[in-house]
Protein backbone atom coordinates (compact mmCIF):
# COMPACT_ATOMS: atom_id res chain seq x y z
CA UNK A 1 0.00 0.00 0.00
CA UNK A 2 1.53 2.88 -0.89
CA UNK A 3 0.19 6.89 -1.63
CA UNK A 4 2.20 6.88 -4.89
CA UNK A 5 1.98 3.12 -6.26
CA UNK A 6 4.39 3.65 -9.83
CA UNK A 7 7.45 2.26 -8.14
CA UNK A 8 5.42 -0.89 -7.07
CA UNK A 9 4.04 -1.49 -10.12
CA UNK A 10 7.75 -0.91 -11.79
CA UNK A 11 8.77 -3.30 -9.20
CA UNK A 12 6.00 -5.82 -9.85
CA UNK A 13 6.83 -6.08 -13.74
CA UNK A 14 10.77 -6.55 -12.94
CA UNK A 15 9.81 -9.94 -10.95
CA UNK A 16 7.70 -11.17 -13.53
CA UNK A 17 9.72 -14.68 -13.32
CA UNK A 18 9.45 -14.67 -9.80
CA UNK A 19 7.08 -16.85 -7.76
CA UNK A 20 3.93 -15.30 -6.05
CA UNK A 21 2.78 -11.45 -6.91
CA UNK A 22 3.30 -8.01 -5.78
CA UNK A 23 -0.11 -5.74 -5.74
CA UNK A 24 0.37 -1.75 -5.95
CA UNK A 25 -2.95 -0.51 -3.82
CA UNK A 26 -3.15 3.11 -3.51
CA UNK A 27 -3.58 4.11 0.05
CA UNK A 28 -2.98 7.08 1.80
CA UNK A 29 -2.50 6.36 5.17
CA UNK A 30 -3.48 9.86 6.82
CA UNK A 31 -6.92 8.87 5.78
CA UNK A 32 -8.42 6.14 8.23
CA UNK A 33 -10.83 5.02 5.42
CA UNK A 34 -8.54 4.67 2.86
CA UNK A 35 -6.46 2.14 5.27
CA UNK A 36 -9.92 0.78 5.91
CA UNK A 37 -10.65 -0.35 2.54
CA UNK A 38 -7.37 -1.27 1.63
CA UNK A 39 -7.31 -3.86 3.99
CA UNK A 40 -10.77 -5.02 2.97
CA UNK A 41 -9.37 -4.90 -0.53
CA UNK A 42 -6.40 -7.05 0.76
CA UNK A 43 -8.79 -9.76 2.20
CA UNK A 44 -11.08 -10.00 -0.43
CA UNK A 45 -8.70 -10.40 -2.90
CA UNK A 46 -5.48 -11.63 -1.36
CA UNK A 47 -6.55 -13.59 1.92
CA UNK A 48 -6.35 -12.61 5.62
CA UNK A 49 -3.02 -10.46 6.61
CA UNK A 50 -0.45 -12.86 7.94
CA UNK A 51 2.14 -10.19 8.25
CA UNK A 52 2.20 -6.65 8.29
CA UNK A 53 5.25 -4.04 7.61
CA UNK A 54 4.76 -0.68 9.37
CA UNK A 55 7.30 1.08 6.70
CA UNK A 56 5.41 4.56 6.32
CA UNK A 57 7.31 7.18 7.87
CA UNK A 58 7.66 11.11 7.02
CA UNK A 59 9.77 13.90 8.60
CA UNK A 60 9.30 17.74 7.43
CA UNK A 61 11.56 20.11 7.77
CA UNK A 62 9.90 22.89 10.32
CA UNK A 63 11.03 23.25 14.27
CA UNK A 64 9.17 23.47 17.61
CA UNK A 65 9.66 26.89 18.42
CA UNK A 66 7.89 28.47 15.49
CA UNK A 67 7.32 25.64 12.80
CA UNK A 68 3.99 24.93 11.19
CA UNK A 69 1.38 23.02 13.23
CA UNK A 70 0.38 21.44 9.99
CA UNK A 71 3.75 19.70 9.27
CA UNK A 72 3.38 18.16 12.61
CA UNK A 73 0.36 16.99 12.54
CA UNK A 74 1.38 15.36 8.73
CA UNK A 75 4.38 13.58 11.00
CA UNK A 76 2.31 12.27 13.23
CA UNK A 77 -0.71 11.13 11.34
CA UNK A 78 1.61 9.00 9.13
CA UNK A 79 4.07 8.07 11.79
CA UNK A 80 1.90 7.38 14.50
CA UNK A 81 -2.21 7.08 13.65
CA UNK A 82 -1.58 4.78 10.57
CA UNK A 83 0.79 2.85 12.34
CA UNK A 84 -1.93 2.24 14.64
CA UNK A 85 -4.75 1.85 12.70
CA UNK A 86 -3.08 -0.61 10.37
CA UNK A 87 -1.89 -2.66 13.31
CA UNK A 88 -5.37 -2.43 14.38
CA UNK A 89 -6.85 -3.92 10.92
CA UNK A 90 -4.12 -6.57 10.53
CA UNK A 91 -4.83 -8.00 14.32
CA UNK A 92 -8.37 -8.29 13.86
CA UNK A 93 -7.79 -10.21 10.56
CA UNK A 94 -5.12 -12.30 12.19
CA UNK A 95 -7.70 -12.88 14.98
CA UNK A 96 -10.50 -13.44 12.77
CA UNK A 97 -8.73 -15.93 11.47
CA UNK A 98 -6.71 -17.43 13.83
CA UNK A 99 -3.47 -16.84 12.42
CA UNK A 100 -0.26 -16.46 14.41
CA UNK A 101 1.20 -13.43 12.54
CA UNK A 102 3.77 -10.79 12.70
CA UNK A 103 3.59 -7.19 12.91
CA UNK A 104 6.99 -5.55 11.93
CA UNK A 105 7.26 -1.83 13.11
CA UNK A 106 10.37 0.07 11.53
CA UNK A 107 11.43 2.28 13.77
CA UNK A 108 14.57 4.21 13.88
CA UNK A 109 17.53 4.99 15.58
CA UNK A 110 15.79 8.40 16.96
CA UNK A 111 13.44 6.13 18.67
CA UNK A 112 15.54 6.52 21.12
CA UNK A 113 17.88 9.06 21.29
CA UNK A 114 17.89 12.20 19.80
CA UNK A 115 20.91 13.40 18.21
CA UNK A 116 22.92 16.23 18.13
CA UNK A 117 22.68 17.45 14.67
CA UNK A 118 24.57 21.32 13.16
CA UNK A 119 20.91 22.96 13.32
CA UNK A 120 18.22 21.40 15.03
CA UNK A 121 15.99 20.72 12.62
CA UNK A 122 14.13 17.05 13.90
CA UNK A 123 11.05 19.03 15.31
CA UNK A 124 8.43 16.15 16.13
CA UNK A 125 9.91 13.58 14.60
CA UNK A 126 11.88 11.60 17.14
CA UNK A 127 8.59 11.67 19.45
CA UNK A 128 6.91 10.09 16.29
CA UNK A 129 9.96 7.11 16.64
CA UNK A 130 9.59 7.20 20.50
CA UNK A 131 5.82 7.03 20.46
CA UNK A 132 6.51 3.40 18.02
CA UNK A 133 9.19 2.48 20.62
CA UNK A 134 6.39 2.73 23.53
CA UNK A 135 3.23 1.72 20.86
CA UNK A 136 5.51 -1.56 20.37
CA UNK A 137 5.78 -2.75 23.94
CA UNK A 138 2.04 -1.64 24.52
CA UNK A 139 1.11 -4.42 21.86
CA UNK A 140 3.17 -7.22 23.04
CA UNK A 141 1.38 -6.32 26.24
CA UNK A 142 -2.03 -6.67 24.86
CA UNK A 143 -0.97 -9.27 23.15
CA UNK A 144 0.73 -11.46 25.72
CA UNK A 145 -2.43 -10.48 27.89
CA UNK A 146 -4.81 -11.73 25.54
CA UNK A 147 -2.71 -15.24 24.73
CA UNK A 148 -2.17 -13.82 21.58
CA UNK A 149 0.49 -16.08 19.22
CA UNK A 150 1.06 -12.70 16.92
CA UNK A 151 4.56 -11.16 16.72
CA UNK A 152 5.46 -7.78 17.35
CA UNK A 153 8.83 -6.46 16.15
CA UNK A 154 10.30 -2.88 16.04
CA UNK A 155 13.56 -2.36 13.68
CA UNK A 156 15.59 1.08 14.18
CA UNK A 157 17.88 0.90 11.72
CA UNK A 158 20.38 4.12 11.62
CA UNK A 159 20.91 6.31 8.45
CA UNK A 160 19.64 4.27 5.41
CA UNK A 161 20.18 6.14 1.73
CA UNK A 162 16.75 6.50 0.85
CA UNK A 163 14.39 9.46 -0.53
CA UNK A 164 13.51 9.94 2.82
CA UNK A 165 16.13 12.52 3.53
CA UNK A 166 14.57 14.53 0.78
CA UNK A 167 12.69 15.20 4.03
CA UNK A 168 15.18 17.37 5.79
CA UNK A 169 15.96 21.09 5.23
CA UNK A 170 19.23 22.40 3.17
CA UNK A 171 20.69 23.54 6.79
CA UNK A 172 23.52 20.74 7.35
CA UNK A 173 21.20 17.93 8.51
CA UNK A 174 21.54 16.05 4.99
CA UNK A 175 25.13 17.07 4.75
CA UNK A 176 25.94 15.65 8.15
CA UNK A 177 24.00 12.67 7.61
CA UNK A 178 25.95 11.96 4.38
CA UNK A 179 28.93 11.79 6.65
CA UNK A 180 27.74 9.37 8.70
CA UNK A 181 27.58 5.50 7.71
CA UNK A 182 24.81 4.77 6.43
CA UNK A 183 22.58 1.72 5.20
CA UNK A 184 21.07 0.90 1.58
CA UNK A 185 17.10 -0.11 1.99
CA UNK A 186 18.32 -3.57 0.31
CA UNK A 187 20.31 -4.02 3.63
CA UNK A 188 16.69 -3.51 5.90
CA UNK A 189 14.97 -6.25 3.17
CA UNK A 190 17.52 -8.44 3.34
CA UNK A 191 17.58 -8.88 7.04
Amino acid sequence: MARRIDKIEELSKSLCDEPGKLYALRCDVTREEEILKAFKWITGHVGPVHILVNNAGLTRPTNLTDGATDEWRRVLEVNVMALCICTREAVKIMKENDISGHIIHMNSVVGHYVPNMPKPSFNVYPASKYAVTALTESLRQELRYIESDIKVTSISPGVVKTEFQDGFPDDGTKEALDTMPGLKAEDIAEA
